[in-house]
């Protein structure tokens, strides 16, 4: 990519009306834009990280058995009015609308209603079971307060996979299946190391629901971590029963503050007895269906991560999902040429580089935007650099001097 072609470009300071670390430096360095409270556009570069961070996190699914679908944002109310969470007194944050007809509509929150009821036409034996299915997709929720960037938006792109099983047992087995690839997409999106497998409160569903905390100083939940043992404890259920039924000592937890970046939870048969999705087992007894929620938001997990990961200097992207593995910079004219050939041999060798091409700019406002966009690897050419190229990562103070065949078998 050519910088000088890219539709988004950085901005010496953030708007005014941002207080988050995130929003301030995604937003500068040509990421997202602000269309109202609480919804970002995603620019290119943006969208070449949410697209890395979808990636990862499809694999992972589809690991598990996952099969991906897309669902409805727009609703029927009446699966809704039969689980009794269409009323706004159940769910406050609902966006609804009235269609030409006189009918109503709103858009999801969340998917167990739809795909409880689309699967009643799916399911019926104990044959048709296990099923395990996916999405991404936007939700709209109307939230009193919109804050925190991407960490708290009124539209959001959300994974959500739900599980379908005979028996509470094998729901328990893909539970735990699910809780280990949640774990594993954390380790590939860098952030493994201050993610916690949470305890919390299980609603009508059972004792405790899991989430995934980030520790961050500007997260919205208050956990207690067990470093030793990886766990934590939302702050909504830590008594004295819950610890010792999870042989945790006070003395050895930390009071912290967290994002929560996913979430699961058992949703037992509310559902499927409610909206009628029964099989037939093995005996030719009629049961319920036994369902679990999986959810996490690539938007939120990517402000986390610039809350984690950044300097006074801008954003360090893990290079997994980074827009660009190299930003490319020329300097001076008599280098064109040369600059022009290494990075179509980089781009042959299926490098994805930013280009900085512009002449009207400075070495040192390069450098800046550079530091500020945060792709892994920075590449200068000079006169000075002769037969080689200046490589350093963005994570490092420290310069080197490599061949072209040198720089593509690292990054390679």
């Amino acid at each position: 990519m050519l910088y000088s072609e890219l539709v988004g470009k950085t901005k010496k300071e953030a708007p005014k009306d941002e207080e988050s670390i995130n929003a301030k430096l995604l937003i500068r360095g040509g990421f997202i834009h602000k269309e109202i409270s609480g919804a970002y556009i995603f620019l290119p570069l943006g969208l070449r990280v949410l697209n890395n961070v979808v990636r990862i996190i499809r694999e992972e699914m589809e690991a598990i058995g996952g099969q991906e679908m897309a669902l409805t944002a727009l609703q029927n109310p009446e699966s809704w009015k039969t689980t009794n969470r269409w009323a706004d007194d159940v769910i406050d944050i609902w966006f609804k609308t009235e269609l030409n007809s006189g009918a109503e509509t709103g858009l999801a929150t969340t998917h167990e209603e739809p795909l409880t009821k689309l699967l009643t036409q799916h399911i019926s034996s104990y044959k048709d079971l296990p099923i395990y299915l996916f999405q991404f997709q936007t939700k709209f929720r109307n939230e009193l307060r919109a804050q925190g960037g991407l960490l708290r938006t009124r539209e959001f792109l959300m994974k959500d996979l739900y599980s379908f099983n005979k028996n509470k047992e094998d729901f328990e087995k893909y539970y735990e299946k699910a809780k280990q690839a949640y774990i594993k997409i954390w380790d590939r999106l860098g952030i493994g190391d201050q993610t916690y497998v949470t305890f919390a409160s299980g609603g009508s569903f059972g004792k405790f629901s899991h989430e995934f905390q980030t520790v961050c100083e500007i997260g919205e939940d208050i956990i207690y971590i067990d470093k030793e043992k990886k766990i934590a404890v939302n702050k909504e259920v830590y008594n004295d029963d819950v610890l010792k039924e999870l042989d945790l000592k006070k003395e050895d937890l930390e009071k912290v503050r967290g994002i929560e970046v996913g979430n699961i939870f058992p949703l037992g048969t509310r559902f499927s007895e409610a909206l009628g999705l029964f099989y037939t087992d093995e005996k030719g007894n009629k049961k319920p269906v036994v369902m679990g929620s999986y959810g996490i938001g690539p938007g939120r997990v990517i402000g986390t991560i610039v809350e984690l990961s950044h300097d006074d200097r801008g954003i360090i992207w893990p290079e997994n999902i980074a827009p660009y593995k190299v930003s490319l910079i020329g300097i001076g004219k008599e280098i064109e040429k040369k600059v022009q050939e290494i990075y179509k041999e980089l781009e042959g060798s299926e490098i994805e580089v930013l280009f900085d091409d512009r002449r009207e700019v400075t070495p040192g406002q390069k450098f800046a935007d550079a530091d500020l966009i945060g792709i892994p690897y920075r590449v200068v050419v000079s006169e000075k650099t002769e037969d080689r190229v200046e490589l350093k990562k963005r994570d490092k103070d420290k310069t080197e001097l490599v061949t072209v065949k040198g720089l593509i078998k690292l990054l390679n």
